[in-house]
C-alpha cells in the first residue's frame, strides 16, 4: 500500500485570515498531524505564485494528498484541484478546509479561540484526507441540440447565436408573437433605434437559419433527463404533445411591467404607466401638454426593495420624445434617485434638461400626492412643497417576473429568488449558469436589465451552452451516490421519491425491483444515502468512513 504523504498549505488571504488567526502557528501545528510530511504558509494560495508553489511542492516532496486551509471551496476548489492534476496527482486527493468564513470572519473578535477552531478544522481535514480515494470524472454523450424557452430579445439572440454555430435550436414562445416586452416599446436609446425594427430584424435574420425551429403559442409542459440528454415534452397551441431530446436548455422567459393598481390613483386613462405611454408614443396618439412622471412607483419599497434599472432612462427618453414632438409641453420627472449608468446615459440626461424637461427630487417618506388635476410634491432641493398641474401622470413601475415562472422552476428544478427571478449558480463565477448542469439563464428572467444587457447575457449563455454542444460529451464530477449493495436494496422507491434531481429510477432486474442511479444526473446531495434504511447507497468522496474519521478527531486531540 502506498505511503500517505500529506501537504498542508495555510493561506493568509492577505489580512482576511492572517489579520485574525495565527497562521504561522496553524502551519506549525499541521506538522504534528498524522501523515503530514510538508507544510507551507502562503500569502495568497490562489494567486499564480501560490498555485505554482503547490504544484512544485507536490512534485518535490512526492505528496499524494493536499490540504489547503483558506476560504470557501465554492469559489476556489476548482483552481486547487486543477493544480493537483497538473502536478500528476488525482484531483480528488485534494481537501479544502475553510478557515476564513468559518473562523476568521465568524470569530474576528476572538483571535485565540478562532485559531483553536482552525486547528480543529485542519485536524479534521487531515483525518478525511487520509481516507480519500481516487475518482474519475463521469463522461456522458451530449445531444447536439438546444431548447430556448422564451422568445423575447434574449431568447431570439441566444437562438441566433447557437444557430449561427450550426447547432439545431428550438425556440419555444408561449404567446403568438416574438419580441417579448420589447415589441411594445417605441424607440431605443441611445441610438434612436425603432424597437419594432430591431425585433423584425432579429426575427428575419433567424428565419434564414434552417436549423432554427421557432414555435409560437407553444408551451414546454415537462422536462426530464440530465445535462446532454434532456427530454422535453412540448405542446404547440394545445395540439398533440411532442417529445424531443436536447443537450442543453436556456431559460429566457423574460419579464413584465407591474400594473400599479392602488398606487397614485392609477386608472389607466389620465394616470398611466411608462409602458402604456410607449404604446401611445408609438402610435402617435399622445398629445398631452402637461405631463408629470413619478418614478419608483411600486419599487424600492418594503415589498420590492430592488431598483428596476431601466425606469429612470425610460422616463428621460419619454420626456425627450414628448418635448421633441411638442416643444411647448411641460414635462416634470419626480424622482428619488436618478440612475443614469455610463457616459451615454449621462449625455441623454443632459439633453433632456436642455430641452426643458424638469427634474424634482422627493424623499421616500414624503411621496408625491396625486390630486384631481395636480400633483403635490415636497421638493428636497428647494425645501418647499410644489403643486404641478397635469393632463397626464405617468408612473414608472418596476419589472416583475412573468407569470408561470414557478412552474418552469419546478419543471427544470432550478431556483428562484425571493422576488421570483431565476437564481444563478454564482453571481460572479457562473452568472449565466444554474446549479443544475446544462441549464442556463439570460435576460430579464434573471433580473431587471436593459436591452443591451439582455443581449450580452444571451450571448454569454449561448457561449456557455455551446461548450457542451461542440464537445458532444460532458464531464461530470464523480461526487455522486452509488448503489453499493444490490442485495440490500428492497426496491421501496424511497430514495427515488426524495431525490430532488430525479436521478434515481426504479427498474426491474433479475433480483426484483431495484434502484438505479443515473450518475450523470446526480448532484451528490446525499439525500438518498441518508434516507436508505438498508444502507445500500453510499456517497462517493463523502463516505461514512471519511465522515466518521472527521467526527472522531473533532473531539480528540
Amino acid at each position: 500500500m502506498e505511503e500517505i504523504r500529506i501537504g498542508v498549505f495555510v493561506c493568509n488571504c492577505g489580512s482576511n485570515i492572517a489579520g485574525f488567526l495565527d497562521c504561522k502557528e496553524l502551519a506549525e501545528y499541521s506538522k504534528t498531524l498524522p501523515d503530514v510530511t510538508f507544510t507551507r504558509e502562503n500569502l495568497f494560495s490562489c494567486s499564480e505564485a501560490g498555485v505554482t508553489d503547490i504544484k512544485n511542492a507536490i512534485i518535490e516532496n512526492k505528496l499524494n494528498r493536499v490540504i489547503v486551509a483558506a476560504c470557501t471551496p465554492r469559489t476556489h476548489e476548482p483552481t486547487f484541484r486543477a493544480a493537483c492534476q497538473d502536478a500528476g496527482m488525482n484531483p480528488f486527493f485534494f481537501e479544502f478546509v475553510n478557515i476564513r468564513e468559518h473562523c476568521s470572519w465568524a470569530h474576528k473578535n476572538e483571535p485565540e479561540p478562532a485559531t483553536q477552531k482552525a486547528k480543529d478544522l485542519i485536524r479534521m481535514g487531515v483525518a478525511r484526507a487520509r481516507l480519500l480515494e481516487p475518482q474519475e470524472s463521469i463522461v456522458a454523450k451530449v445531444e447536439p441540440s438546444a431548447l430556448i424557452i422564451g422568445g423575447g430579445i434574449a431568447g431570439l439572440t441566444a437562438t441566433q447565436s447557437l444557430a449561427a454555430r450550426g447547432f439545431e435550436v428550438t425556440l419555444v414562445e408561449r404567446t403568438n408573437q416574438l419580441g417579448g416586452l420589447m415589441k411594445g416599446l417605441y424607440q431605443i436609446f441611445p441610438g434612436d433605434i425603432s424597437a419594432e425594427q430591431l425585433t423584425s430584424e432579429k426575427i428575419e435574420t433567424l428565419s434564414k437559419y434552417p436549423n432554427a425551429n421557432v414555435m409560437t403559442e407553444t408551451n414546454v409542459v415537462d422536462v426530464a433527463g440530465y445535462v446532454g440528454n434532456y427530454v422535453a415534452t412540448i405542446q404547440p397551441n394545445k395540439k398533440q404533445e411532442i417529445k424531443k431530446k436536447f443537450g442543453i436548455i436556456i431559460v429566457a422567459t423574460g419579464t413584465r411591467s407591474l400594473i400599479p393598481d392602488g398606487l397614485y390613483k392609477y386608472d389607466g386613462k389620465k394616470i398611466i404607466t411608462q409602458m402604456h405611454l410607449e404604446s401611445l408614443l408609438k402610435t402617435g396618439k399622445f398629445k398631452t401638454k402637461n405631463v408629470v412622471m413619478i418614478q419608483c412607483a411600486g419599487s424600492r419599497n418594503s415589498e420590492r426593495i430592488y431598483c428596476s434599472r431601466i425606469c429612470c432612462m425610460t422616463a428621460i427618453k419619454s420626456g425627450i420624445f414628448i418635448k421633441q414632438q411638442n416643444p411647448d409641453a411641460k414635462v416634470f420627472i419626480l424622482y428619488r434617485d436618478l440612475m443614469c449608468h455610463g457616459v451615454e446615459n449621462e449625455e441623454i440626461l443632459r439633453r433632456a434638461k436642455e430641452l426643458g424637461v424638469r427634474f424634482v427630487k422627493f424623499s421616500e417618506d414624503q411621496p408625491p400626492q396625486v390630486e384631481e388635476n395636480s400633483v403635490k410634491v415636497f421638493n428636497d432641493v428647494l425645501g418647499r412643497e410644489m403643486e404641478i398641474d397635469y393632463d397626464s401622470v405617468v408612473l414608472a413601475t418596476p419589472l416583475i417576473p412573468n407569470e408561470g415562472v414557478e412552474s418552469v422552476s419546478k419543471m427544470l428544478k432550478v431556483p428562484l429568488d425571493e422576488y421570483k427571478f431565476f437564481l444563478e449558480a454564482h453571481i460572479k463565477l457562473r452568472p449565466n449558469d444554474f446549479a443544475t448542469d446544462g441549464i442556463y439563464v439570460c435576460g430579464t428572467a434573471h433580473w431587471p436589465a436593459t436591452i443591451t444587457e439582455s443581449i450580452h447575457q444571451a450571448l454569454g449563455a449561448a457561449a456557455r451552452a455551446s461548450i457542451h454542444l461542440t464537445r458532444e460529451e460532458v464531464e461530470v464530477e464523480p461526487i455522486v451516490s452509488m448503489l453499493v449493495d444490490e442485495d440490500a436494496c428492497r426496491g421501496c422507491g424511497l430514495c427515488a421519491s426524495v431525490c430532488p434531481y430525479g436521478s434515481i429510477e426504479m427498474v426491474q432486474t433479475s433480483k426484483g425491483i431495484k434502484a438505479n442511479i443515473v450518475a450523470v444526473a446526480c448532484k451528490g446531495c446525499g439525500t438518498c444515502g441518508a434516507t436508505c434504511y438498508k444502507h445500500a447507497i453510499k456517497m462517493n468522496h463523502f463516505t461514512n468512513e471519511q465522515l466518521t474519521a472527521q467526527i472522531s478527531v473533532a473531539f480528540n486531540e
